[in-house]
Protein backbone atom coordinates (compact mmCIF):
# COMPACT_ATOMS: atom_id res chain seq x y z
CA UNK A 1 0.00 0.00 0.00
CA UNK A 2 1.54 3.34 -1.11
CA UNK A 3 1.91 5.97 1.62
CA UNK A 4 0.52 9.49 1.38
CA UNK A 5 3.83 11.12 0.41
CA UNK A 6 4.39 8.60 -2.36
CA UNK A 7 0.92 9.16 -3.79
CA UNK A 8 1.32 12.92 -3.71
CA UNK A 9 4.35 12.58 -5.99
CA UNK A 10 2.04 11.24 -8.70
CA UNK A 11 -0.49 14.08 -8.52
CA UNK A 12 1.12 16.09 -11.31
CA UNK A 13 1.45 13.14 -13.70
CA UNK A 14 -0.93 12.24 -16.50
CA UNK A 15 -3.01 9.11 -15.79
CA UNK A 16 -1.27 7.51 -18.76
CA UNK A 17 2.09 7.94 -17.00
CA UNK A 18 0.79 6.77 -13.61
CA UNK A 19 -0.45 3.70 -15.47
CA UNK A 20 3.10 2.40 -15.87
CA UNK A 21 3.57 2.31 -12.10
CA UNK A 22 0.20 0.63 -11.64
CA UNK A 23 1.07 -2.02 -14.24
CA UNK A 24 4.27 -2.89 -12.37
CA UNK A 25 2.38 -3.25 -9.08
CA UNK A 26 -0.46 -5.24 -10.64
CA UNK A 27 1.90 -7.67 -12.38
CA UNK A 28 3.76 -8.30 -9.14
CA UNK A 29 0.48 -8.88 -7.30
CA UNK A 30 -0.87 -11.26 -9.93
CA UNK A 31 2.36 -13.25 -9.91
CA UNK A 32 2.56 -13.43 -6.11
CA UNK A 33 -1.10 -14.25 -5.49
CA UNK A 34 -1.54 -16.25 -8.72
CA UNK A 35 -4.43 -14.09 -9.86
CA UNK A 36 -5.23 -12.68 -13.30
CA UNK A 37 -3.46 -9.48 -14.38
CA UNK A 38 -6.24 -7.24 -15.70
CA UNK A 39 -5.09 -4.05 -17.43
CA UNK A 40 -8.20 -2.01 -18.27
CA UNK A 41 -6.20 1.19 -18.31
CA UNK A 42 -5.79 1.71 -22.03
CA UNK A 43 -8.49 1.63 -24.69
CA UNK A 44 -6.87 -0.55 -27.32
CA UNK A 45 -9.67 -2.88 -28.55
CA UNK A 46 -9.04 -6.63 -28.50
CA UNK A 47 -10.94 -7.20 -31.75
CA UNK A 48 -10.15 -6.27 -35.34
CA UNK A 49 -12.08 -5.97 -38.59
CA UNK A 50 -10.77 -8.96 -40.53
CA UNK A 51 -12.55 -8.67 -43.89
CA UNK A 52 -11.21 -5.29 -45.05
CA UNK A 53 -7.75 -6.45 -44.01
CA UNK A 54 -8.14 -9.52 -46.21
CA UNK A 55 -8.86 -7.25 -49.18
CA UNK A 56 -5.86 -5.09 -48.31
CA UNK A 57 -3.34 -7.90 -48.16
CA UNK A 58 -4.76 -9.56 -51.26
CA UNK A 59 -4.57 -6.28 -53.17
CA UNK A 60 -0.91 -6.09 -52.21
CA UNK A 61 -0.26 -9.41 -53.92
CA UNK A 62 -1.91 -8.19 -57.10
CA UNK A 63 0.10 -4.96 -56.90
CA UNK A 64 3.34 -6.96 -56.98
CA UNK A 65 2.26 -8.67 -60.19
CA UNK A 66 1.59 -5.24 -61.70
CA UNK A 67 5.03 -4.07 -60.66
CA UNK A 68 6.66 -7.11 -62.24
CA UNK A 69 4.57 -6.66 -65.37
CA UNK A 70 6.25 -3.29 -65.98
CA UNK A 71 9.78 -4.32 -65.02
CA UNK A 72 11.34 -7.46 -63.62
CA UNK A 73 15.07 -7.40 -63.04
CA UNK A 74 17.23 -9.52 -60.80
CA UNK A 75 17.49 -9.60 -57.91
CA UNK A 76 13.88 -8.70 -57.20
CA UNK A 77 13.51 -5.31 -58.89
CA UNK A 78 10.12 -4.24 -60.21
CA UNK A 79 8.60 -1.18 -61.85
CA UNK A 80 5.84 1.28 -61.09
CA UNK A 81 2.30 0.06 -61.82
CA UNK A 82 0.64 1.63 -64.87
CA UNK A 83 -2.97 2.82 -65.02
CA UNK A 84 -4.05 1.83 -68.52
CA UNK A 85 -6.18 -1.33 -68.40
CA UNK A 86 -5.37 -2.02 -64.73
CA UNK A 87 -8.99 -2.51 -63.67
CA UNK A 88 -9.54 -5.27 -66.21
CA UNK A 89 -6.30 -6.92 -65.17
CA UNK A 90 -7.48 -6.86 -61.55
CA UNK A 91 -10.79 -8.47 -62.59
CA UNK A 92 -8.96 -11.26 -64.38
CA UNK A 93 -6.53 -11.78 -61.51
CA UNK A 94 -9.34 -11.97 -58.95
CA UNK A 95 -11.24 -14.46 -61.11
CA UNK A 96 -8.13 -16.61 -61.21
CA UNK A 97 -7.76 -16.36 -57.39
CA UNK A 98 -11.43 -16.36 -56.47
CA UNK A 99 -10.87 -18.92 -53.71
CA UNK A 100 -8.49 -16.63 -51.79
CA UNK A 101 -9.77 -14.76 -48.69
CA UNK A 102 -10.89 -11.25 -49.66
CA UNK A 103 -11.20 -11.87 -53.41
CA UNK A 104 -14.97 -11.62 -53.64
CA UNK A 105 -15.13 -8.61 -51.30
CA UNK A 106 -12.37 -6.74 -53.13
CA UNK A 107 -14.20 -7.20 -56.42
CA UNK A 108 -17.44 -5.92 -54.85
CA UNK A 109 -15.61 -2.97 -53.29
CA UNK A 110 -14.28 -1.78 -56.62
CA UNK A 111 -17.67 -2.10 -58.30
CA UNK A 112 -19.41 -0.38 -55.40
CA UNK A 113 -17.00 2.56 -55.41
CA UNK A 114 -17.11 3.00 -59.19
CA UNK A 115 -20.91 2.94 -59.17
CA UNK A 116 -21.49 5.13 -56.10
CA UNK A 117 -18.87 7.80 -56.82
CA UNK A 118 -18.78 7.60 -60.64
CA UNK A 119 -15.06 6.85 -60.53
CA UNK A 120 -13.09 6.00 -63.61
CA UNK A 121 -12.30 2.33 -62.98
CA UNK A 122 -8.68 2.46 -64.11
CA UNK A 123 -7.98 5.66 -62.19
CA UNK A 124 -9.46 4.29 -58.96
CA UNK A 125 -7.79 0.89 -59.16
CA UNK A 126 -4.49 2.50 -60.08
CA UNK A 127 -4.70 4.76 -57.01
CA UNK A 128 -5.19 1.66 -54.84
CA UNK A 129 -2.45 -0.39 -56.49
CA UNK A 130 0.18 2.33 -56.81
CA UNK A 131 -0.53 3.48 -53.26
CA UNK A 132 -0.35 0.07 -51.64
CA UNK A 133 3.05 -0.36 -53.32
CA UNK A 134 4.05 2.97 -51.74
CA UNK A 135 6.29 4.02 -54.62
CA UNK A 136 5.26 7.70 -54.70
CA UNK A 137 4.91 10.65 -52.40
CA UNK A 138 1.30 11.45 -51.46
CA UNK A 139 -0.23 13.49 -54.30
CA UNK A 140 -2.21 15.53 -53.47
CA UNK A 141 -0.31 15.83 -50.21
CA UNK A 142 -3.46 16.50 -48.18
CA UNK A 143 -5.24 13.31 -49.24
CA UNK A 144 -5.55 11.03 -52.26
CA UNK A 145 -8.38 12.09 -54.58
CA UNK A 146 -10.44 8.89 -54.51
CA UNK A 147 -9.71 8.20 -50.85
CA UNK A 148 -10.99 11.65 -49.88
CA UNK A 149 -14.29 11.06 -51.70
CA UNK A 150 -14.77 7.67 -50.03
CA UNK A 151 -13.82 8.83 -46.53
CA UNK A 152 -15.99 11.93 -46.89
CA UNK A 153 -19.00 9.70 -47.48
CA UNK A 154 -18.02 7.52 -44.55
CA UNK A 155 -17.79 10.56 -42.25
CA UNK A 156 -21.21 11.74 -43.37
CA UNK A 157 -22.58 8.48 -41.98
CA UNK A 158 -20.26 8.05 -38.98
CA UNK A 159 -20.16 11.63 -37.71
CA UNK A 160 -22.83 13.82 -39.24
CA UNK A 161 -25.95 11.67 -39.36
CA UNK A 162 -29.22 13.25 -40.44
CA UNK A 163 -29.93 15.77 -41.74
CA UNK A 164 -26.78 15.69 -43.82
CA UNK A 165 -25.01 19.08 -43.92
CA UNK A 166 -24.94 20.82 -47.29
CA UNK A 167 -21.71 21.46 -49.13
CA UNK A 168 -18.58 19.43 -48.58
CA UNK A 169 -15.71 19.10 -46.17
CA UNK A 170 -12.03 19.24 -47.06
CA UNK A 171 -10.20 16.34 -45.44
CA UNK A 172 -6.62 15.82 -44.36
CA UNK A 173 -5.50 12.23 -43.73
CA UNK A 174 -3.20 12.13 -40.70
CA UNK A 175 -1.37 9.69 -38.43
CA UNK A 176 -4.26 9.04 -36.06
CA UNK A 177 -6.28 11.35 -33.85
CA UNK A 178 -3.22 12.27 -31.79
CA UNK A 179 -1.43 13.72 -34.83
CA UNK A 180 -4.62 15.60 -35.70
CA UNK A 181 -4.58 17.25 -32.26
CA UNK A 182 -0.93 18.26 -32.57
CA UNK A 183 -1.33 19.68 -36.07
CA UNK A 184 -4.49 21.63 -35.22
CA UNK A 185 -3.05 23.24 -32.09
CA UNK A 186 0.08 24.17 -34.01
CA UNK A 187 -1.79 25.76 -36.92
CA UNK A 188 -4.29 27.64 -34.76
CA UNK A 189 -1.33 29.33 -33.10
CA UNK A 190 0.66 29.89 -36.30
CA UNK A 191 -2.34 31.59 -37.93
CA UNK A 192 -2.98 33.84 -34.92
CA UNK A 193 -6.36 32.24 -34.21
CA UNK A 194 -5.21 31.24 -30.72
CA UNK A 195 -2.37 33.16 -29.08
CA UNK A 196 -0.58 32.69 -25.75
CA UNK A 197 -2.79 34.03 -22.99
CA UNK A 198 -6.02 33.44 -24.91
CA UNK A 199 -8.89 31.60 -23.25
CA UNK A 200 -10.59 28.47 -24.54
CA UNK A 201 -13.30 26.26 -23.06
CA UNK A 202 -12.89 22.53 -22.53
CA UNK A 203 -15.87 20.21 -22.17
CA UNK A 204 -14.90 18.21 -19.08
CA UNK A 205 -14.27 15.45 -18.15
CA UNK A 206 -12.03 15.21 -21.22
CA UNK A 207 -9.17 13.19 -22.71
CA UNK A 208 -6.17 14.36 -20.69
CA UNK A 209 -3.95 15.72 -23.54
CA UNK A 210 -6.46 18.51 -24.15
CA UNK A 211 -5.82 19.62 -20.58
CA UNK A 212 -2.07 19.14 -20.75
CA UNK A 213 -1.34 20.78 -24.13
CA UNK A 214 -2.83 24.09 -22.98
CA UNK A 215 -0.10 24.41 -20.32
CA UNK A 216 2.81 24.00 -22.73
CA UNK A 217 4.86 27.15 -23.27
CA UNK A 218 4.23 26.68 -27.00
CA UNK A 219 0.57 27.60 -26.43
CA UNK A 220 0.13 28.91 -22.86
CA UNK A 221 -3.65 28.95 -23.09
CA UNK A 222 -6.06 29.65 -20.28
CA UNK A 223 -9.13 27.48 -20.10
CA UNK A 224 -12.51 27.38 -18.46
CA UNK A 225 -14.29 24.12 -17.82
CA UNK A 226 -17.72 23.46 -19.23
CA UNK A 227 -18.65 20.55 -17.02
CA UNK A 228 -20.88 17.59 -17.84
CA UNK A 229 -21.31 15.89 -14.43
CA UNK A 230 -22.82 12.51 -13.69
CA UNK A 231 -25.66 14.21 -11.82
CA UNK A 232 -26.73 15.68 -15.18
CA UNK A 233 -26.25 12.36 -17.04
CA UNK A 234 -22.94 13.70 -18.38
CA UNK A 235 -24.69 16.42 -20.39
CA UNK A 236 -23.82 20.14 -20.31
CA UNK A 237 -26.32 22.18 -18.29
CA UNK A 238 -27.63 25.62 -19.29
CA UNK A 239 -25.49 27.23 -16.61
CA UNK A 240 -22.33 25.54 -17.89
CA UNK A 241 -23.04 26.38 -21.54
CA UNK A 242 -23.61 30.01 -20.57
CA UNK A 243 -19.84 30.23 -20.02
CA UNK A 244 -19.47 30.09 -23.80
CA UNK A 245 -21.28 33.43 -24.14
CA UNK A 246 -18.19 35.22 -22.82
CA UNK A 247 -16.41 36.73 -25.87
CA UNK A 248 -13.05 36.08 -24.21
CA UNK A 249 -13.66 32.36 -24.83
CA UNK A 250 -12.32 31.96 -28.35
CA UNK A 251 -12.84 28.22 -28.83
CA UNK A 252 -14.68 25.26 -27.34
CA UNK A 253 -12.99 21.85 -27.49
CA UNK A 254 -14.95 18.68 -26.78
CA UNK A 255 -14.66 14.91 -27.04
CA UNK A 256 -17.98 13.43 -28.13
CA UNK A 257 -18.85 10.78 -26.98
CA UNK A 258 -16.85 11.63 -23.90
CA UNK A 259 -13.59 10.14 -22.78
CA UNK A 260 -13.70 8.97 -19.96
CA UNK A 261 -17.48 9.19 -19.55
CA UNK A 262 -18.45 7.34 -22.74
CA UNK A 263 -21.52 9.56 -23.07
CA UNK A 264 -22.55 11.18 -26.33
CA UNK A 265 -24.29 14.55 -26.39
CA UNK A 266 -28.03 14.19 -26.69
CA UNK A 267 -30.02 16.13 -29.29
CA UNK A 268 -31.31 18.57 -26.68
CA UNK A 269 -27.79 19.57 -25.65
CA UNK A 270 -26.68 19.83 -29.27
CA UNK A 271 -29.64 22.11 -29.99
CA UNK A 272 -28.65 24.39 -27.09
CA UNK A 273 -25.10 24.74 -28.43
CA UNK A 274 -26.40 25.41 -31.94
CA UNK A 275 -28.74 28.12 -30.67
CA UNK A 276 -25.99 29.71 -28.59
CA UNK A 277 -23.57 29.82 -31.51
CA UNK A 278 -26.07 31.10 -34.04
CA UNK A 279 -27.60 33.78 -31.80
CA UNK A 280 -24.77 34.87 -29.49
CA UNK A 281 -21.40 33.46 -30.59
CA UNK A 282 -21.19 33.06 -34.38
CA UNK A 283 -17.46 33.71 -33.98
CA UNK A 284 -16.88 30.75 -31.62
CA UNK A 285 -14.43 28.16 -32.94
CA UNK A 286 -15.34 24.55 -32.20
CA UNK A 287 -13.22 21.41 -32.20
CA UNK A 288 -14.92 18.05 -31.81
CA UNK A 289 -13.06 14.78 -31.37
CA UNK A 290 -15.57 12.08 -32.34
CA UNK A 291 -13.57 8.85 -32.39
CA UNK A 292 -16.20 6.90 -30.41
CA UNK A 293 -19.25 8.13 -32.33
CA UNK A 294 -19.69 4.86 -34.21
CA UNK A 295 -20.50 3.12 -30.93
CA UNK A 296 -23.65 5.23 -30.46
CA UNK A 297 -26.82 4.60 -32.45
CA UNK A 298 -27.99 7.63 -34.45
CA UNK A 299 -24.90 9.63 -33.46
CA UNK A 300 -24.81 13.31 -34.34
CA UNK A 301 -21.69 15.47 -34.18
CA UNK A 302 -21.24 19.22 -33.99
CA UNK A 303 -19.60 18.75 -37.37
CA UNK A 304 -23.05 18.04 -38.79
CA UNK A 305 -24.86 20.71 -36.75
CA UNK A 306 -22.41 23.62 -37.05
CA UNK A 307 -20.13 22.84 -39.99
CA UNK A 308 -18.97 26.46 -40.51
CA UNK A 309 -17.60 26.74 -36.97
CA UNK A 310 -16.24 23.24 -36.46
CA UNK A 311 -12.97 21.39 -36.93
CA UNK A 312 -13.71 17.68 -36.87
CA UNK A 313 -11.26 15.02 -35.71
CA UNK A 314 -11.89 11.35 -36.36
CA UNK A 315 -9.76 8.24 -35.90
CA UNK A 316 -10.46 4.79 -37.35
CA UNK A 317 -8.45 3.17 -34.56
CA UNK A 318 -11.09 2.04 -32.09
CA UNK A 319 -13.94 1.00 -34.37
CA UNK A 320 -11.85 -1.12 -36.72
CA UNK A 321 -9.27 -2.27 -34.15
CA UNK A 322 -6.38 -0.55 -35.91
CA UNK A 323 -4.57 1.63 -33.38
CA UNK A 324 -1.28 0.45 -34.88
CA UNK A 325 -2.22 1.66 -38.35
CA UNK A 326 -2.42 5.32 -37.19
CA UNK A 327 -5.39 6.36 -39.33
CA UNK A 328 -7.05 9.69 -38.66
CA UNK A 329 -8.78 12.53 -40.49
CA UNK A 330 -9.16 16.27 -39.97
CA UNK A 331 -12.34 17.69 -41.52
CA UNK A 332 -13.06 21.38 -42.19
CA UNK A 333 -16.03 22.59 -44.22
CA UNK A 334 -15.27 24.47 -47.43
CA UNK A 335 -17.31 27.39 -46.00
CA UNK A 336 -15.75 28.07 -42.60
CA UNK A 337 -15.12 30.85 -40.10
CA UNK A 338 -11.42 30.06 -39.77
CA UNK A 339 -10.68 31.44 -43.21
CA UNK A 340 -12.78 34.52 -42.44
CA UNK A 341 -10.93 35.13 -39.18
CA UNK A 342 -7.55 34.92 -40.91
CA UNK A 343 -8.66 37.42 -43.56
CA UNK A 344 -9.61 39.91 -40.80
CA UNK A 345 -6.25 39.79 -39.01
CA UNK A 346 -4.24 42.96 -38.56
CA UNK A 347 -2.07 44.00 -41.50
CA UNK A 348 1.16 43.11 -39.69
CA UNK A 349 -0.13 39.61 -38.95
CA UNK A 350 -1.19 39.10 -42.56
CA UNK A 351 2.26 40.16 -43.73
CA UNK A 352 3.84 37.70 -41.33
CA UNK A 353 1.62 34.91 -42.68
CA UNK A 354 2.45 35.96 -46.26
CA UNK A 355 6.09 35.40 -45.38
CA UNK A 356 5.33 32.08 -43.66
CA UNK A 357 3.40 30.55 -46.55
CA UNK A 358 4.96 32.51 -49.41
CA UNK A 359 7.45 29.74 -50.33
CA UNK A 360 4.60 27.31 -51.15
CA UNK A 361 2.10 29.57 -52.96
CA UNK A 362 2.04 32.78 -54.97
CA UNK A 363 -1.22 33.75 -53.28
CA UNK A 364 -0.72 32.97 -49.55
CA UNK A 365 -3.83 34.86 -48.46
CA UNK A 366 -5.98 32.52 -50.53
CA UNK A 367 -4.48 29.39 -48.96
CA UNK A 368 -7.21 27.34 -47.28
CA UNK A 369 -6.94 26.85 -43.54
CA UNK A 370 -6.80 23.07 -43.95
CA UNK A 371 -3.92 23.45 -46.41
CA UNK A 372 -2.18 25.64 -43.85
CA UNK A 373 -2.55 22.77 -41.37
CA UNK A 374 -0.93 20.45 -43.93
CA UNK A 375 1.98 22.85 -44.42
CA UNK A 376 2.41 23.51 -40.70
CA UNK A 377 2.49 19.77 -40.02
CA UNK A 378 5.79 19.74 -41.94
CA UNK A 379 7.08 23.16 -40.80
CA UNK A 380 6.05 24.63 -44.18
CA UNK A 381 9.48 24.06 -45.72
CA UNK A 382 8.78 20.34 -46.07
CA UNK A 383 5.25 20.82 -47.40
CA UNK A 384 6.19 19.06 -50.64
CA UNK A 385 6.68 15.80 -48.71
CA UNK A 386 3.62 16.14 -46.45
CA UNK A 387 0.81 13.64 -46.23
CA UNK A 388 -0.08 10.30 -44.74
CA UNK A 389 1.75 7.29 -46.19
CA UNK A 390 -0.08 5.83 -49.16
CA UNK A 391 -0.47 2.24 -47.88
CA UNK A 392 -2.16 3.74 -44.81
CA UNK A 393 -4.52 5.68 -47.04
CA UNK A 394 -5.45 2.49 -48.90
CA UNK A 395 -6.32 0.83 -45.60
CA UNK A 396 -8.47 3.87 -44.82
CA UNK A 397 -10.28 3.40 -48.13
CA UNK A 398 -10.86 -0.28 -47.40
CA UNK A 399 -12.30 0.38 -43.93
CA UNK A 400 -14.57 3.13 -45.24
CA UNK A 401 -15.90 1.14 -48.19
CA UNK A 402 -16.46 -1.87 -45.96
CA UNK A 403 -18.75 0.15 -43.69
CA UNK A 404 -20.51 1.95 -46.53
CA UNK A 405 -21.35 -1.36 -48.21
CA UNK A 406 -22.80 -2.78 -44.98
CA UNK A 407 -26.42 -1.68 -45.39
CA UNK A 408 -27.59 -3.75 -42.41
CA UNK A 409 -24.81 -2.30 -40.22
CA UNK A 410 -23.96 -5.80 -39.05
CA UNK A 411 -20.40 -4.85 -38.19
CA UNK A 412 -21.50 -1.87 -36.10
CA UNK A 413 -24.06 -3.97 -34.23
CA UNK A 414 -21.44 -6.63 -33.49
CA UNK A 415 -18.98 -4.05 -32.11
CA UNK A 416 -21.68 -2.51 -29.94
CA UNK A 417 -22.66 -5.92 -28.64
CA UNK A 418 -19.07 -6.64 -27.57
CA UNK A 419 -18.68 -3.52 -25.41
CA UNK A 420 -22.23 -3.49 -24.04
CA UNK A 421 -21.94 -7.08 -22.84
CA UNK A 422 -18.79 -6.15 -20.95
CA UNK A 423 -20.45 -3.07 -19.50
CA UNK A 424 -23.30 -5.10 -18.02
CA UNK A 425 -20.80 -7.62 -16.63
CA UNK A 426 -19.06 -4.72 -14.88
CA UNK A 427 -22.37 -3.44 -13.52
CA UNK A 428 -23.18 -6.89 -12.17
CA UNK A 429 -19.79 -7.08 -10.48
CA UNK A 430 -20.36 -3.67 -8.90
CA UNK A 431 -23.77 -4.76 -7.67
CA UNK A 432 -25.58 -1.89 -9.37
CA UNK A 433 -28.93 -1.60 -11.11
CA UNK A 434 -29.04 0.75 -14.09
CA UNK A 435 -31.27 1.48 -17.06
CA UNK A 436 -29.74 1.53 -20.58
CA UNK A 437 -28.85 4.98 -21.94
CA UNK A 438 -29.08 5.31 -25.76
CA UNK A 439 -26.32 7.95 -25.79
CA UNK A 440 -23.76 5.78 -23.98
CA UNK A 441 -21.04 4.25 -26.17
CA UNK A 442 -19.98 1.60 -23.59
CA UNK A 443 -16.38 1.90 -24.78
CA UNK A 444 -15.25 3.35 -21.46
CA UNK A 445 -16.91 3.39 -18.08
CA UNK A 446 -16.33 6.03 -15.43
CA UNK A 447 -16.68 4.51 -11.97
CA UNK A 448 -17.51 7.44 -9.71
CA UNK A 449 -16.43 5.76 -6.50
CA UNK A 450 -17.62 8.53 -4.20
CA UNK A 451 -21.07 8.57 -5.82
CA UNK A 452 -21.25 4.77 -5.55
CA UNK A 453 -19.78 4.58 -2.04
CA UNK A 454 -22.24 7.04 -0.53
CA UNK A 455 -25.01 4.66 -1.47
CA UNK A 456 -23.18 1.52 -0.36
CA UNK A 457 -21.05 2.36 2.70
CA UNK A 458 -22.65 5.63 3.79
CA UNK A 459 -21.90 9.35 3.80
CA UNK A 460 -19.96 9.28 7.07
CA UNK A 461 -17.54 6.65 5.77
CA UNK A 462 -17.00 8.63 2.57
CA UNK A 463 -16.28 11.86 4.46
CA UNK A 464 -13.76 9.98 6.60
CA UNK A 465 -12.04 8.65 3.48
CA UNK A 466 -11.85 12.08 1.86
CA UNK A 467 -10.15 13.47 4.96
CA UNK A 468 -7.75 10.59 5.59
CA UNK A 469 -7.08 8.77 2.30
CA UNK A 470 -5.54 10.10 -0.92
CA UNK A 471 -7.80 9.67 -3.99
CA UNK A 472 -5.01 7.83 -5.86
CA UNK A 473 -5.05 5.20 -3.13
CA UNK A 474 -8.02 3.59 -4.86
CA UNK A 475 -6.13 2.91 -8.10
CA UNK A 476 -2.95 1.81 -6.30
CA UNK A 477 -4.85 -0.47 -3.93
CA UNK A 478 -6.65 -2.13 -6.85
CA UNK A 479 -3.32 -2.80 -8.52
CA UNK A 480 -1.54 -4.05 -5.38
CA UNK A 481 -4.37 -6.18 -3.99
CA UNK A 482 -6.24 -7.36 -7.07
CA UNK A 483 -3.87 -7.09 -10.04
CA UNK A 484 -6.28 -4.61 -11.68
CA UNK A 485 -5.19 -1.48 -13.57
CA UNK A 486 -7.66 1.39 -13.97
CA UNK A 487 -6.86 5.05 -14.68
CA UNK A 488 -7.56 7.71 -12.08
CA UNK A 489 -10.45 9.91 -13.16
CA UNK A 490 -9.05 13.08 -11.64
CA UNK A 491 -6.50 13.30 -14.45
CA UNK A 492 -9.39 13.71 -16.91
CA UNK A 493 -10.95 16.44 -14.75
CA UNK A 494 -13.53 13.87 -13.67
CA UNK A 495 -14.28 13.52 -9.93
CA UNK A 496 -11.08 12.80 -7.98
CA UNK A 497 -12.57 9.65 -6.47
CA UNK A 498 -13.33 8.10 -9.84
CA UNK A 499 -11.64 5.68 -12.22
CA UNK A 500 -11.82 5.05 -15.95
CA UNK A 501 -12.21 1.46 -17.04
CA UNK A 502 -11.72 0.45 -20.66
CA UNK A 503 -14.43 -1.94 -21.78
CA UNK A 504 -12.62 -2.70 -25.03
CA UNK A 505 -9.48 -4.63 -24.29
CA UNK A 506 -10.19 -7.53 -21.90
CA UNK A 507 -12.23 -10.76 -22.11
CA UNK A 508 -15.92 -10.42 -21.27
CA UNK A 509 -15.64 -12.24 -17.94
CA UNK A 510 -12.87 -9.93 -16.70
CA UNK A 511 -15.25 -7.07 -16.12
CA UNK A 512 -17.31 -8.79 -13.46
CA UNK A 513 -14.00 -9.50 -11.69
CA UNK A 514 -13.10 -5.80 -11.90
CA UNK A 515 -16.46 -4.85 -10.43
CA UNK A 516 -16.00 -7.27 -7.56
CA UNK A 517 -12.50 -5.90 -6.97
CA UNK A 518 -13.86 -2.37 -6.59
CA UNK A 519 -16.49 -3.63 -4.15
CA UNK A 520 -13.79 -5.40 -2.16
CA UNK A 521 -11.78 -2.19 -1.87
CA UNK A 522 -14.94 -0.40 -0.71
CA UNK A 523 -15.48 -2.98 2.03
CA UNK A 524 -11.89 -2.49 3.12
CA UNK A 525 -12.41 1.26 3.36
CA UNK A 526 -15.59 0.70 5.36
CA UNK A 527 -13.69 -1.57 7.77
CA UNK A 528 -11.01 1.09 8.25
CA UNK A 529 -13.70 3.65 8.99
CA UNK A 530 -15.46 1.34 11.48
CA UNK A 531 -12.15 0.63 13.19
CA UNK A 532 -11.47 4.36 13.54
CA UNK A 533 -14.87 4.84 15.17
CA UNK A 534 -14.23 2.00 17.60
CA UNK A 535 -10.85 3.43 18.53
CA UNK A 536 -12.49 6.73 19.50
CA UNK A 537 -14.95 5.06 21.87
Amino acid sequence: MADLLTLRKFETLSPFEIKDELITLAKEASKTAQMAFLNAGRGNPNWIATEPRETFFLLGQFAITESKRVMELQPGIGGMPQASGIASRLDAWLAKHEDMPGAALLSKMVEFAVRKFSFDRDAFVHELVDSIIGDNYPVPDRMLVHNERVVHEYLMWAMCGEPRPSGKFDLYAVEGGTAAMCYIFKSLKANRLLLPGDTIALGTPIFTPYLEITHLEDYDLKYVEVSAPQENKFQYSDAELKKLEDPKVKAFFIVNPGNPTGMGMDRETLAKIVKLVKTKRPDLMLLTDDVYGTFVTDFRSLLGELPRNTIGVYSFSKYFGCTGWRLGVIAIHEDNIFQEKIAKLAAQDLKALDKRYGPITLTPRELKFIDRIVADSRDVGLNHTAGLSLPQQVMMTMFSLYELMDEEKAYQKACMEIVHKRFWNLIEGLGLELSPNPHYDAYYGLIDFEFWARKNIGDAAVEYLKKNVHPLDLAFRLAESHGIVLLNGGGFDAPEWSMRVSLANLPDEAYETIGRGVRSIARGYRDVYEASRSAKK
